[in-house]
């Protein structure tokens, strides 16, 4: 998935040079990496995406449940659990908030030709990824970005 190109660049740009392709071969990306654009040494990394005392929860999302705005690697979201279609909405007539669980973008799919279904690996803590797995069996996760500064 790697190309070589021939071009001047500033001393001020971070890029991997062709001769250190392979100092990067193996390693995973840590953003999500554009097709014909620069690789530079801090996009990537050797280091599991998945940290200890985490799970990966694999969420497949409908057009209309994931936001405009690109999900991005290391983006925090929360993961909401809302009643399903023909149930009680039990947040609003207790008064109670939604159950949520807090997440972190790992990688997004691009939407599926003909469903227009992403895909999103998210982590949560291990104790949590059970929960998620079984709200997004049931039909019943939708995924809400958190600002940027995590509150």
């Amino acid at each position: 998935d790697l190309g070589k190109a021939s071009i001047a660049l500033d001393p001020a740009v971070k890029a991997v040079r062709s001769d250190d392709l392979d100092s990067v071969v193996g390693k995973r990306a840590a953003v999500e990496l554009k097709p014909g654009s620069l690789l530079a040494p801090a996009q990537v990394t050797k280091d599991s995406l998945v940290k200890a005392g985490e799970q990966l929860v694999p969420i497949g999302l409908e057009p209309k449940q994931i936001p405009a705005t690109a999900l991005m690697p290391g983006q925090k979201v929360q993961l909401v659990h809302v009643p399903a279609q023909g149930q009680a909405d039990t947040g609003k007539t207790s008064g109670t908030p939604p159950e949520t669980i807090d997440g972190r973008v790992v990688k997004a799919s691009s939407a599926a030709p003909g469903t227009g279904i992403v895909v999103v690996d998210v982590a949560t803590s291990a104790a949590d990824g059970p929960t998620a797995a079984a709200w997004v069996s049931a039909g019943t996760l939708r995924l809400v970005l958190a600002a940027p500064d995590g509150n």
